[in-house]
This record gives C-alpha cells, structure tokens and sequence, in this order.
C-alpha cells in the first residue's frame, strides 16, 4: 500500500496520446484527406477528385527521463529500471499519442471549393513536472525502503480520449498571376469518452522507520492532490463512457502558393486534355498557417476531489487500508465538487514551408506550438516541435525522411512511404534503430482509394479527349465527336459544306464546279456580270452607255454628257460663240465670219499695226543679226507681233525683207532674204504656228522712197509683215 500511496503521489503512469498524427506524411499534395487534419485550407484546389480513407492509425509516444534502444523493449526479461539510461531532471515530462481515423472522404464541389467529412477516435494525456530524482530512488519499491525524505513538487497530469465527426470546407481565395491562396474551416463534433487528471501542489513525503515495530513507522506528507475523473473509479472497474459528455471544435488555416510560372497554367490557353492543369502542383513555394483543435469537450458528470495530504499516518494505517480512495478518505481531509468539468483540447499553432527543389523533389519545413498552459488543470496539449523533411512526390508514389526536432524527447530521424492505397511511415524509426538513448518512437499507417485528377488521354491530338472521341486514332473536329468529315468527291471540300459532294469543285463556289449562266463563255468565277452577258474584254459584263447617248463608255469621249456619235459621243460646241460650231470652225476660240470659216478677217489696222512693229526691228548694218544696242526693243517688238499674229491662227503672213540700193545687189538680195528669216524664225521660237509663215527677200527691187536720199535710203531698209490670205 504504501507504494501504492507513492505512485499516486508522484503520478508517474506517463501514457500519453497527443494530436501530432502522420509525423512526416501530411505535407505530402497527396495525403489526400489525412492533410485536413494539420490545415483544413491544405484540401482545396487538391490533386484529388476524391479521397476516401478507409483505416490509418497514428501512434507516437516520447519523454525526457528514459533512454532505450528501441527494439530491446520487446525482449524477455528486459528491464526499464536497470537497462534503459535516466536523464532524471525535478520536472521530467512524458507524451505518447494514439489517432485512429476511420471511415473519412473528400472531394471537390467545384473547381475552387472542396469538402472532406472524417471520423476519429483520439486519446490524449499529459505527466508534468514529475521529479525525476525520486522516481530513481524508489524504482525498487518502498518496501525495501528504509526512512526516506521525498519532494514530490507540483505534479500535473491529464488524460482524455474522445471521439469527433468532422466536415472541412476549403476554397480558392484569391488568384491573381503567380499569387495563389486558399483557406479553409473545420467544424467537428465531439463525443467525450474517459477523463482523468491530477495535480500536485508543493508534495512532500517523510518515512521515518520503527526497527522494533515495523507497523509503528510513520508516513508524514503535506501538500495538496487535485484528482478529477469522468467515472467513479472508486465505485466500480467497469468505466462505462458518459453518452452526455459532448462539446465542439473547429480548425481553420490559410496557405499561400507562389506560382512564378502561372502563364504556363493559363485556363485560356489550356486545351481540353489538360483538364485545367488540374493534375499539376503549380507552386515554387507554399507556405501554410493554421490553427486546429480550438474547443472543449464538456464532461457534465465528473466529480473532483481535492486532498489537503498534510498529516501523519502509521505503516498499520497504510496496510489496513482496502484500497487507495479508501486510504485518502479516512486518513485526509477532502473537497469534493460533482458540477461537472470542461476540458480543453490541445489547442496548437501550425506553420509550414514548402519548396519544390526540382521536378518531383521538395524540402518541407514545418513546426508546431503548443498554445495550452502547461499548469492548468485537466489540461493537454502537444509538444513542440519543428520538421525538415526532404521529399519525393508523384501521384502513385511518394518516399519522406522527416528529420525532427521534439520537445521532450530531442532530435529523431523517420522515413515513410506512400505506394498506391497505400503508406505505412515513422518519424523515428531511423533514430530508433541506430540509438541507444530513444526517448520517443512513433508510426503511422493507413488504407484509402486515392481518386486523382489527371491529364486526359488525347490519342489523336484532335483536342477531343478520348472518352468523347468517335475516332480516338483518327484526328477530327469536335463537333463531329472528334472524327474527320468525309469529302466524297475528293475535292478538298467536306461534305458538310460541298453543296456537290458527288462532283469535284473549287472550295470559293462551295464545291460545286464553275457555270456560264449567261453564255458569254465566262465562266461565273471570272465572270463580273454572270447574270447579264458581255464581251470577255469587258469580264463579261456588256459595254454601259452612262450619258445614254447611243455611244458606248468605251467609245465616248463625253461619258456623262450626251452627244453625237460622229463627235464621239460629246455634243457640238460654239466656243467663241461666232455661230460657227467648233467642228467646223478653224478658230473655235476666236470669233469670226461664216466666210472666213469663223476666224476673225485681219484688219488694215492690224497690217498697220503690224507694219509699225516690224519697222522698229533693227540689224547690224550689212549683216542679218540684231542690233546688240537695241535688242532689248527689238525682243519687245516681236512679242507684240506674236500677239498679234496668235489671233489669226487660219491666216498666211510672209515676212519680206528689203534693202536699198548702196551695194553689190546680189549680196543685198541674200542680205534680205536672211534677214526676213532671222525674223521667221524668231517668231516661231516665241511660239507662232510655222504653217501661218513664209519668208522672203527682195533686195532693193522695191524701194518706198528714192535712194538718192539718205532719208529714202533709210526708209527703204526694211522689213515687212504682209497677210496673204488664209490657209
């Protein structure tokens, strides 16, 4: 009894189960299902159509007081006491977990929204601040004690195992570029099962032995024990669970992935066997937040009973006593409260980090924090701890080598699996294996029917997929179920649009061969008027006649103004307004008379005018050049006959040229017939019509005045311009 007394005053049954399941494995894109349970947002946007978990289970246990090698523990005859290596410390801690997850699923609502409904059956318990020293002292028993002096401290245990019904719901939040985050809720229901805890304050146990009478030594304790429970323990071994013990919790959680190469997983460019990219992790870096296991579980039958322990009491006291309770009732005074207790659960803060190294290969980083007070009473929660766990991930296969450090039991190395339905893992079995000194151990396995989103099948490469390809060999258009068109007449014209399909034609007349609707042998193809026939140099269209004058366009010099056939289609004009039309008028812009055929007659005062000009041109003397001192008036002159003469276009002049008498009279014959053609042809250079000119010379044959006179002489030296009638 009196160890019986001991271990409950040092609570040292260190049994634990906590909430960190499948060490390892959950990071994994496609832990499916078992995922929602580190962070619900984890689901949406998945690898899966659907998951469906039929059994796994999650096991760990870990303290900071034994060391063992692992697989010894299994040995006959093995020993904790002596075998395993003690790191005693005045507040050892201890933890061990047990997750079964039963029948559970998920699957996708639509595109960015996702649903998982799961089962499971949790256990968890916490020891803390166990000294650790006093444990090594009565490892053997109290019975082969003698007088001792014990420091219990301020021990705090709690345990509890309950079941919950959950449903997660997690969806797309935002997506813009290579910017991609989700979120994601859990709701569960809760069903409480058995709860237990105990609290030490400032416990302290003296044994002082009576050598002459062993039932005379005397137990003295102080201190205060706390011990609380979902079942009578005292009345009965069979702990029946409370049906009404129930409560609520919830999870939520954020992750955000960077997707540098988004535009390769653009919608709009994805064709329909890509199903959306919805087979493809997409990211570089994720990066995961979440919160789980907010909520309590409300044990409205529980009863707590408070010891005050300080007194003293005989070793026949102790071996009197039928059981512990007993012992506790009649010998301390005693609280007792039956109001029922709520009990927390281990409430923890989840962060995660993960990079997609290359292809297949990631590295996660990923830890938890505690967020329950370690004091507080019926109290529990997780341990601390942080993973980095390299990776290899496909759809059918993944291989994991989680390297952890855990609060209470330190660093630990695992390995796990997943192949198919398939994943059996630990986060320490590498460690355990290797070490003398594990302080921890832990495994997960599991069954499921993995449904995954995958590419579809394009045999043909039509972009109809092969489920909904009619011709899954043979390349085709959709609207056809993914077949080809049939193009009978082998014209290159699908019979879907060949208004011919029996008879070859050029796809622009629908595959139908070229007519001559109008039989001008033009083709309708080439032909511009196919209904109306016409000349081939016409593209077959007939000549127009716009002016409606009988005189095709082709013909018409005068297409918009209707005129006579004989005139080319233009109307006869009177320019000069003479009443002489300009066909038959020589001088249709110079008004004349019907009898000089409507060109103006020259006038005496004309030929006047002209014999004054012409008098006023001036030679060198003895030659036929112009006079360079007077050129300037000489230049002048003949504009002025050029004007003159530009009137009369039907009209001959002669320009004669004379000399008087002084000289040889052949030279002076030559003399005037080069000056009168110096002034012809410098007329017809300012641009008189050379037809309305002729040029001649006669010498001094016919002199106006005597030559005996210098005067005469003067005057006979000349030149004339005479009209000699029309053309």
């Amino acid at each position: 009894m009196k160890k019986q007394l001991l271990i409950l005053l040092l609570f040292t049954a260190s049994i634990t189960v906590k909430a960190q399941s499948y060490l390892g494995y959950f990071q994994d894109n496609y832990a499916g299902v078992q995922s929602v349970l580190f962070n619900p947002a984890s689901i949406a946007d998945s690898r899966f159509k659907t998951d469906i978990n039929i059994f796994s289970v999650s096991g760990s246990v870990q303290n900071d007081l034994y060391g063992v090698r692992l697989f010894d523990v299994y040995k006959d005859g093995y020993d904790f006491d002596s075998q395993a290596k003690r790191t005693p410390s005045y507040a050892n801690n201890g933890q061990a977990n047990f997750d079964v997850m039963g029948p559970s699923f998920m699957f996708n609502i639509a595109p960015k929204h996702t649903l998982a409904v799961f089962t499971r059956a949790r256990s968890v318990s916490n020891v803390r601040n166990v000294n650790g020293y006093l444990i090594d002292q009565v490892k053997d028993g109290l019975d082969q004690s003698s007088n001792f002096n014990y420091n219990a401290g301020n021990i705090n245990g709690a345990s509890n195992t309950w079941g919950e019904v959950g449903i997660s719901y997690a969806a797309v939040l935002y997506q813009k570029n290579q910017h991609f985050l989700k979120g994601g809720l859990t709701a569960k229901y809760l069903q409480g099962g058995v709860n237990g805890y105990v609290q030490g304050k400032d416990v302290k146990v003296t044994y002082v032995e009576n050598t002459a009478n062993p039932q005379a030594g005397v137990l003295a304790s102080s201190g205060e024990i706390t011990i609380g429970a979902s079942q009578d323990f005292e009345a009965n071994e069979d702990y029946d669970f409370d049906s009404g013990s129930r409560g609520f919790g919830f999870d939520f959680g954020l992750v955000y992935e960077w997707r540098p190469d988004y535009e390769q997983y653009d919608l709009s460019n994805a064709k329909p066997a890509d199903n959306n990219f919805r087979d493809l992790n997409k990211y570089k870096v994720r990066f995961g937040l979440s919160v789980t296991d907010i909520g309590s579980i409300d044990y409205r039958n529980s009863k707590q009973d408070t010891y005050n322990v300080t007194g003293i009491v005989t070793q026949q006291m102790i071996d009197d006593a039928d059981n512990l309770y007993d012992f506790l009732n009649e010998h301390y005074t005693k609280t007792s409260t039956s109001k029922g207790a709520k009990t927390n659960l281990p409430t923890a803060l989840h962060a995660d980090v993960d990079w997609n190294m290359y292809k297949k290969f990631y590295l996660n980083l990923n830890g938890d924090i505690n967020m329950v007070s370690a004091n507080k009473v019926n109290a529990y929660g997780i341990a601390d701890r942080v993973s980095l766990t390299p990776r290899y991930e496909s759809r059918w296969f993944s291989y994991y080598l989680p390297v952890t450090w855990m609060e209470y039991s330190g660093m630990q190395v695992g390995s796990g699996i997943r192949v198919g339905a398939f994943f059996i893992g630990s986060g320490s079995i590498v460690s355990n294996l290797v070490s003398k000194e594990s302080k921890g151990a832990d495994f997960h396995l599991g069954v499921k029917i993995p449904v995954y989103e995958k590419k579809f099948k394009d045999t043909d490469g039509d972009g109809v997929i092969d489920k909904e390809d009619a011709c899954k060999k043979v390349a085709g258009p959709a609207e056809n179920n993914g077949c080809p068109w049939p193009d009978t007449d082998g014209d290159k014209v699908f019979d879907k649009d060949d208004a011919c399909p029996d008879t070859k034609g050029p796809v622009e007349n629908k595959g139908c061969p070229w007519k001559d609707t109008d039989g001008d042998t033009l083709l309708d193809n080439v032909d511009a008027c196919p209904a109306v026939a016409g000349p081939v140099e016409n593209k077959g269209c007939p000549w127009p006649d716009t002016d409606k004058d009988g005189v095709l366009d082709r013909d018409d010099a005068c297409i918009d103004v209707p005129g006579l056939a004989e005139n080319k289609g233009c109307p006869i004009l009177d320019a000069d307004k003479d009443g002489i039309n300009d066909k038959e008028d020589d001088c249709p812009l110079l008004a004349g008379p019907i009898e000089n055929k409507g060109c103006p007659k020259v006038s005496k005062a004309t030929l006047e005018q002209l014999r004054v000009e012409a008098k006023s041109i001036f030679f060198t003397t003895g030659k036929a050049t112009l006079n360079d001192a007077r050129k300037g008036e000489t230049s002048g002159r003949l504009d002025a006959i050029k004007e003159i003469l530009k009137n009369y276009p039907n009209a001959k002049f002669a320009i004669n040229g004379h000399t008087d008498n002084v000289g040889n009279a052949k030279a002076n014959q030559k003399l005037s017939e080069a000056r009168a053609k110096v002034i012809m042809d410098l007329l017809i250079s300012k641009g008189v019509d050379p037809a309305n000119l002729t040029s001649q010379g006669f010498g001094a044959t016919k002199p106006v005045k005597s030559n005996k006179t210098a005067s005469g002489r003067a005057e006979n030296r000349r030149t004339e311009i005479v009209y000699l009638g029309n053309l």
